[in-house]
């Protein structure tokens, strides 16, 4: 149902009037991930992939905890002055996020939204902060790369043979700050689309941009026509995670629906790897994608006015081995936010 209220304008959009602003940020990266492209521009690097843990998901788990400990700190306060957690992770129960940030004994919302994670987690923190049910939220999320292949796919030692359309999960941990009120960083949020579970009937669990880019495409798509927007209006269309399979397939189904974002889009999975050099197929994908893309690289770049304004879409592939291993077709979400330079 359409409403012609301001703070909800179309069926799936919110407007956040003046802004929310973003107080602080982190982003933490693996090793492969700081020899890529975007190395230079992540705040914390780990030597190896262990984060000084003892098994991959205490690995994630360590990433999370150094991610919120440094957006804290980035923003200026102390874990007691954070009313509210938005996030979570790719693992079952979303350990890495409960098991990580549990010292920090700020009240939390766990979430899952897959690779679509850090979009999710902006959006409810957006609304608490709007809302005056905050003056700080802290949104979070992550993935890494063992953790997320020994759960979803194969054990490293298997050895398999990767197809060239899957991509690699990104280890990584990005961390964001929402206040009330402006901090250091020329960045606000104004708005927000909640995605629709979109499910076209993809089986191929390894291809995750074919079975993301539809949900992509109507969550991009509905966010233009609730506020009435053309793509122009935007610097940057980014999504998360589609690499180039599923960025050739967002363009074409956008076109089919009359928007031509050829010129704004950016996918955080093509940019985040060099693939031929690393060797990375596809591109990146997971949680911590699209998170420290946007932490590390996307809101520097917006703070520093290179971007006035961009639509961030991460991306979800809405899987589980139980639902694969029974044959089910993989869904994706998409849920999209507008983050706006408010310097001088």
């Amino acid at each position: 149902m359409e409403r012609e209220d301001a703070k909800a304008p179309g069926k799936q959009s919110f407007s956040f009037g003046s802004g929310v602003y973003v107080g602080g940020m982190a982003s933490v990266a693996g090793k492969l991930e700081s020899e890529g492209p975007l190395g230079e521009y992540f705040d914390i690097v780990g030597q190896d992939d262990m984060f000084d843990g003892k098994t991959w998901e205490e690995a994630e788990s360590n990433m999370q905890l150094k991610a919120a400990e440094h957006a804290i700190a980035d923003a200026g306060l102390k874990a007691d002055k954070i009313r509210y957690m938005a996030g979570g992770d790719l693992l079952g129960q979303l350990i890495a996020t409960t098991f990580g940030v549990e010292k920090l004994a700020i009240p939390l919302l766990g979430l899952y939204g897959a690779c679509s994670t850090m979009g999710e987690s902006l959006l409810a923190g957006a609304v608490l902060v709007d809302g005056g049910y905050a003056d700080h939220v802290l949104t979070i999320t992550s993935s890494h790369f063992a953790g997320a292949e020994k759960q979803f796919r194969f054990p490293l030692a298997y050895g398999n043979q990767r197809p060239m359309a899957a991509t690699w999960t990104v280890t990584g941990s990005g961390a964001v700050i929402l206040s009330r009120q402006p901090g250091k960083y020329n960045v606000r949020l104004l708005g927000a689309t909640m995605g629709r579970v979109i499910d076209y009937g993809v089986k191929d669990s390894m291809n995750m941009g074919a079975c993301m880019a539809p949900a992509a495409c109507d969550t991009i798509y509905r966010h233009l026509k609730d506020f009435g927007l053309k793509p122009e209006h935007y610097d940057r269309i980014v999504t998360g995670d589609l690499g180039v399979v599923g960025k050739e397939i967002l363009l074409a189904l956008l076109m089919e629906k009359g928007f031509d974002i050829t010129k704004q889009h950016m996918d955080c999975g093509i940019e985040i790897f060099d693939a031929k050099r690393q060797k990375t197929d596809a591109g990146g994908s997971g949680c911590g994608c699209s998170a420290i893309t946007l932490t590390g690289y996307l809101l520097k770049k917006i703070s520093e006015g290179v971007f006035k304004r961009i639509l961030f879409v991460p991306t979800g592939a809405l899987l589980s081995t139980v639902s694969f291993n029974e044959g089910n077709s993989v869904p994706g979400i998409a849920h999209a936010v507008v983050l706006e330079y408010c310097g001088k």
